[in-house]
């Protein structure tokens, strides 16, 4: 049997202030993503101030962290924009790229409602699937 991966592509949305970190967008699920954050006004400048957190080394755990439940999901996180009632997250990829040495994390996959504390067999799926992307970067780092 052949194996196959299907690498996917992501768009640099921004670079932290120091150039060591880099945010993207997987492409097919970018209108999604950013559908639901301009949805609401308080979803953008949420995610826009989490995202100056997240690249500028100063973000907290209850905002972005990692969703390793299992072996194979350690470079799976989750920027988790509100707690409480509607709890969204965006399941995210990070890695180090090996010829820059430049952080970087790819926003995946939109979770518009996380309804339990625990994880559900959806998020359990969600990050499965996020684990095992491998992605071509526009521009390269």
């Amino acid at each position: 049997m052949l194996n196959f991966v299907v690498r996917r592509k992501a768009q640099l949305i921004r670079i932290s202030d120091d150039g060591k970190k880099a945010f993207y967008l997987d492409e097919e699920n970018s209108v999604e993503i950013m559908s639901f954050l301009r949805s609401e006004l308080a979803n953008l400048k949420k995610f826009n101030t989490s995202l100056e957190l997240i690249l500028n080394h100063r973000a907290p755990r209850d905002l972005y962290d990692k969703e390793n439940f299992e072996k194979g999901c350690e470079q799976v996180t989750a920027i988790k924009l509100f707690k409480g009632k509607k709890n969204p997250r965006i399941y995210c990829q990070q890695y180090t790229d090996g010829e820059t040495e430049r952080f970087i994390i790819i926003g995946v996959e939109l979770l518009e409602k996380k309804k339990s504390q625990k994880l559900t067999s959806i998020e359990k799926s969600i990050i499965r699937r996020v684990s095992k992307f491998e992605y071509d970067l526009t521009p390269k780092p």
